[in-house]
């Protein structure tokens, strides 16, 4: 199966123009979305096919019926390659690894890059490279540097910030545009910083929630693609917060990969467009 994925301005006949195409190079069509933002008058539709076809001809097709400036890609079905960026939490790497382990993640987890070291065990056990790169008393660029080189050795489609707890520089995101994904506590951009949870605990908050979303020069402010919310209450102490807190941010972030790899998410501006 293959996905033929198209952005371009908004006209009349745009969905029966692509699948006119379709069509003529053999292609079945098991699925297919389709949206059109009004106020930007702006056209997006994501279409699955089997059928074997030539992919450069298909495109190129497309692209000639589509309006000036429209974006038309094809993406296989096959499994991203990804990097994993952590620090000390376990609990997000721990079920991205589960779901590597058992072809459930639709990604390949090809090295895991730590500023800390405390979860190269955990990492070994599922036969995943891991690499410690400190950063102290190094500058940010430094360290940076030493994270290029790994990452850039292996030419990853996607890092994902599992809980990793450095600022990226503005020319480590531009390197990587539109393909880092990262974890936050809470509805961003609400309780940053340190200790997160225990801010929430003396707020007296009533839910608590995470937000998986794309990594952008400004920080945590990124296209969001998944939220997610845990009720909570006044009897809950900050451990437990804590504690719940990581099961909403582990789902929300497996949620938000799974609508990355599967080729379901456009951005439009600092907005995402998600065909779930």
């Amino acid at each position: 199966m293959a996905v033929l994925l198209v952005e371009c301005p908004d006209r009349r006949g745009l969905v029966h123009d692509i699948s006119g195409v379709l069509l003529r190079h053999g292609a079945n069509v098991v699925g297919n979305h389709e949206f059109v933002d009004r106020e930007a008058g702006r056209f997006f539709m994501r279409t699955e096919f089997d059928g074997a076809v030539d992919a450069v001809e298909l495109v190129s097709e497309t692209r000639a019926l589509m309006p000036a400036g429209a974006s038309v890609r094809l993406a296989g079905s096959g499994p991203k390659r990804i990097v994993v960026l952590v620090s000390r939490e376990h609990h997000c790497l721990g079920d991205l690894l589960v779901r590597h382990q058992f072809g459930t993640l639709n990604a390949r987890i090809e090295a895991v890059v730590g500023n800390h070291d405390v979860l190269r065990d955990l990492s070994r056990r599922f036969d995943v490279p891991f690499h410690h790169i400190p950063a102290d008393g190094l500058s940010r660029e430094a360290h940076e540097a030493s994270v290029r080189e790994v990452v850039d050795a292996i030419a990853p489609d996607y890092l994902v910030l599992a809980k990793y707890m450095r600022v990226l520089s503005p020319g480590f995101v531009a390197a990587h545009p539109e393909r880092i994904v990262n974890i936050h506590h809470s509805f961003l951009p609400a309780f940053v910083g340190a200790k997160p949870y225990l801010q929430a605990f003396h707020r007296g908050v009533k839910v608590i929630g995470a937000t998986a979303h794309f990594v952008t020069d400004e920080l945590d402010a990124g296209p969001i693609l998944v939220q997610e919310v845990l009720p909570v209450d006044h009897t809950r102490s900050p451990e437990e917060l804590a504690r719940a807190g990581r099961e909403v941010e582990r789902s929300a972030l497996s949620k938000a990969l799974r609508l990355v790899f599967e080729d379901r998410v456009f951005l439009h501006g600092n907005r995402t467009v998600l065909f779930d």
